[in-house]
């Protein structure tokens, strides 16, 4: 069974980590690796010169404090530079819980949006997907985002949302990706049961750590067979077929 990890911040984990993870692991097809900021940008380059398998997204997460304008401006002319190297945009998206659980007083919304608009120009200019954090009431917002600029290829990674915006998103042809959470949670559970198989991915977003049959455990891609697994009882399938359509969705979406 072969998989690819569509969502981790590799670049988090510590070199041993990722030679652990993966020298010697046949069953890891690939990894894409999304970036935090121009150091894990940075990063992320450098251990897709080093391990074949990794491969690399670039963009700035929304849910930290906004950069200043040399930061900002630094970040894109390196991305620019090195827009051959990526294999999409990303991690970029809305600070929904930035806003909503940590309240941050000086947070200005408009100015992320007008931001994440940036970024889906730059992906449409170079031709590359876009990886995206959008959930609950940002997604529709995203979506918007998306029409107005005709971008079709998004992959909503840890996708939560309600169901209107989720037929709205299968129509449109984006993607989403669930996480281990899948495993353990009735939310995931009834997400991945309406959302059409042939527009999903499995992803750790590791190291990001999860519990249930996972707690206080260090966040994998091993954790992806368990998903897998629930996710062929979920859709009533073979853990082969969905197995093979899952790898093959990553494989088509980001051109592995």
């Amino acid at each position: 069974m072969k998989i690819i990890d569509a969502h981790i911040h590799l670049d988090q984990y510590e070199d041993h980590e990722i030679e652990s993870m993966l020298e010697g692991s046949d069953w890891i097809e690939a990894v894409v690796s999304v970036s935090n900021n121009l150091a894990s940008c940075q990063r992320n380059l450098a251990l897709s010169k080093t391990y074949p398998k990794v491969k690399p997204a670039f963009g700035f997460h929304p849910e930290q404090t906004w950069p200043t304008e040399n930061e900002l401006i630094s970040l894109i002319d390196w991305m620019s530079q090195h827009s051959t190297d990526m294999i999409a945009v990303g991690e970029v998206g809305l600070p929904y819980y930035l806003r909503k659980e940590h309240n941050v007083p000086s947070l200005q919304y408009g100015r992320y949006l007008e931001l994440l608009e940036t970024f889906i120009k730059l992906a449409k200019k170079w031709d590359k997907p876009i990886a995206l954090h959008a959930v609950y009431e940002d997604a529709p917002v995203v979506c918007d985002l998306l029409e107005k600029h005709s971008m079709a290829k998004a992959h909503f990674h840890w996708f939560k949302g309600d169901e209107k915006t989720m037929a709205r998103m299968a129509e449109n042809g984006y993607y989403i990706s669930v996480t281990p959470e899948v495993v353990y949670r009735e939310k995931i559970q009834k997400l991945a049961h309406a959302y059409p198989l042939e527009q999903m991915m499995i992803e750790t977003d590791g190291p990001w750590p999860f519990a249930g049959p996972f707690s206080e455990k260090r966040t994998h891609p091993r954790m992806m067979k368990k998903s897998i697994d629930r996710i062929a009882k979920i859709k009533n399938l073979s853990v082969t077929e969905v197995a093979d359509n899952l790898l093959r969705n990553a494989k088509t979406f980001y051109q592995v």
